[in-house]
Parts: C-alpha cells; sequence; structure tokens
C-alpha cells in the first residue's frame, strides 16, 4: 500500500474509531469506566447490534447504545459494574414496566451487556491495530475472553466456540458467542474542484467521512476554495495509484471534462470501489459509455458507474446534487456492507 496520499486519508474521525480513541483516552488519564454493547434486537430499537458506549465513574458517556431511549437505565447500571467488577446483561422490551419507563412505548426489544472495563479487555487489543477494517471482535459470553480479528480468519482458527465453522457475516449473538464486525469507514475521492464539489466536502466533513479532493487544475484547486481539505495536483490516473481504493471507497467525478474524468474511471473500474459516480447529463452519459466501451470495459464494468451522479431528487443547486450524491453513497454503502 502507497503511504502518500492514503496517509492523508485516513481520517481522524472514523465510526468507531471514534469510540476506542475516546476510551483509551479515559484509560490513560485512570478512570474507571463501563463498555455498553448492543448484542441483540427485535422491532423498532433505534440502534443496531454492535453499537457501543463507554460511561465512566462520574457519569461522562461516549457512544450511544439506543439514540437516548433506554442510556439513563444502562448508566445507572455501569455505575453498579463499575463498583463491582461484574457485568450485567440487560433486556429492555416493550411487555416490560421498565421498557415503557425508559422509552421503548412504539414496540421493539434490545439487549445490552454492560462490562467493566479491565486492562486486558478489548482496548489494548484494538489500539494495537491499524483501527481500519474490516475487522471483527469475538467475545465469548461465558468466559469473558475476547478475540479480535481480522474477517478473513476463522473463528476455529482462534480456538473459540466449537461447532462454528466459519466467522458469520453478520454481528449478533450466536450461542453464547457474540460477533462485531466492524466495517472499513467509507472514504470519498471527488475528481475536479467545482461548486458542487465545495458542498460534497461540506457535507461529507459533517458525516465525518475523509475526503481527498484531485484535480491538476491549480486555479479551481486552492486552499481559499477547499480549506482545511486534502487535495492533489496531479493527473487522476497518477494520484489514485498512489491510494489504497478499496470496498469502501466511494470514485466522484465532476469536471465533466473527459481527458480528466476518463482517467479516473479506468483506475476505478479496475478496483473494489463500492460506488463511482460521474457528473453529465444521459446524453454525456451515454457519450462516456461509447468512450469506456473503447478502452475495453464490459457491460457489466460501465453499468457499475452511476451517471448522471446520485439520485433523482430533482436537485439543481451545487448543494442539491451534492445531497444526491452522498445519498446514494450511502444507500450503495450500507447495500453492500450490511446483510
Amino acid at each position: 500500500m502507497s503511504h502518500g496520499l492514503q496517509n492523508e486519508l485516513e481520517s481522524k474521525r472514523m465510526d468507531w474509531r471514534i469510540l476506542w480513541e475516546k476510551a483509551k483516552t479515559w484509560h490513560d488519564e485512570g478512570r474507571r469506566f463501563a463498555l455498553a454493547t448492543v448484542i441483540r434486537t427485535w422491532g423498532s430499537a433505534p440502534r443496531p447490534v454492535g453499537s457501543h458506549m463507554i460511561i465512566d465513574q462520574d457519569g461522562n458517556i461516549e457512544g450511544s447504545v439506543s439514540g437516548g431511549c433506554v442510556e439513563g437505565a444502562v448508566i445507572a447500571a455501569a455505575e453498579d459494574v463499575i463498583a463491582s467488577g461484574k457485568s450485567q446483561h440487560l433486556d429492555f422490551n416493550v411487555t416490560s414496566e421498565t421498557a415503557w419507563d425508559v422509552g421503548l412505548p412504539c414496540g421493539g426489544r434490545i439487549e445490552i451487556l454492560v462490562e467493566p472495563y479491565a486492562p486486558k479487555h478489548v482496548l489494548a487489543e484494538i489500539l494495537s491495530q491499524k483501527l481500519t477494517g474490516p475487522s471483527i471482535l469475538i467475545t465469548d459470553m461465558t468466559s469473558g475472553e475476547f478475540y479480535f480479528c481480522h474477517d478473513d480468519i476463522q473463528i476455529g482458527e482462534q480456538g473459540l466456540a466449537d461447532g462454528f465453522d466459519d466467522i458469520p457475516d453478520k454481528s449478533g449473538l450466536y450461542e453464547n458467542i457474540f460477533i462485531q464486525h466492524y466495517l472499513e469507514p467509507v472514504k470519498l475521492i471527488v475528481i475536479g474542484a467545482v461548486h458542487i464539489s465545495q458542498a460534497l466536502v461540506e457535507m461529507a466533513k459533517v458525516m465525518d467521512i475523509p475526503v481527498m479532493v484531485i484535480d491538476p487544475r491549480q486555479t479551481f484547486a486552492t486552499k481559499e476554495r477547499f480549506p482545511d481539505v486534502k487535495m492533489s495536483h496531479d493527473w487522476p490516473d497518477e494520484a489514485l495509484t498512489e491510494i489504497d481504493i478499496t470496498r469502501s471507497t466511494a470514485v466522484v467525478t465532476l469536471t465533466h471534462d473527459a481527458k480528466l474524468d476518463d482517467l479516473a474511471l479506468e483506475k476505478a473500474l479496475n478496483s473494489d470501489a463500492f460506488y463511482i459516480a460521474s457528473l453529465g447529463s444521459r446524453k454525456t452519459h451515454a457519450a462516456r459509455v461509447g468512450r469506456l466501451e473503447k478502452m475495453g470495459f464490459s457491460e457489466d464494468d460501465i453499468a457499475r458507474v452511476h451517471g448522471p451522479a446520485g439520485l433523482n431528487i430533482g436537485g439543481l443547486t451545487p448543494a442539491e446534487i451534492a445531497l444526491s450524491i452522498l445519498a446514494e453513497m450511502v444507500s450503495l454503502y450500507r447495500k453492500d456492507h450490511i446483510k
């Protein structure tokens, strides 16, 4: 893997990294805290399986296990867990009085495991990794033992959970084993420092998505127009060669200039990028398809290019078009990564 532009695309806030980095800070400060994890849900539970929250001895929190519904009860349980050193298994459901008290009147059920933090717990193991994914946390609910590994390692190879030949591809509780899949965070590569790119970059920042803008036209790609944004003035084919394009990478071309866009599309189509999109009218896209065919790409290859880019929401302004692109990107990411 190249270390130039690739390193610049590493986000300071990458989904599940946020919580573990905060946990490390708390540990370094000598705080005592508990880890709460959603291990099973039914119905209208507001947070998915695998969602985490950490709670320290003073009631400070980071993360969420319900979006607010049961946090109060979880914090109270965490106080007991920190004091006793013993885990608690919480079950909130619509049929119990507790569920109504904590805010699940709309129906649903959440099971949450609250564990005391210990130096040998998952934190040290996770933070010894590069904190990129996809990775897997395996917890033996009976013994409390855990393993942190990558998605190509079998449970049997870890000496854990007899009867499992392979790690299930979905997070959840399997008998007495909890499987947590950590997705590789999205990164967005934008070709073209245009008006839509400015709006797209700002929206991506709100979503904690790291973005790089590539445009050799230095008149467009300036720090004044793109403050605090990673940029490359190399030609797209050169810049993309330095970036590890994975199945969590999105590549969006916005220049309207075939000399630039086609170079990026060629690299993207020869990669595992989960989202490839190109701006332009239907007529422009038809011409683009013809050029890609001449470059040797098959019909299935070319079908990976979303053109015109974005969901059809009737957007006209740069911000509206940027919104449609991000919406399509997130939709495909979740469809591709959540089974």
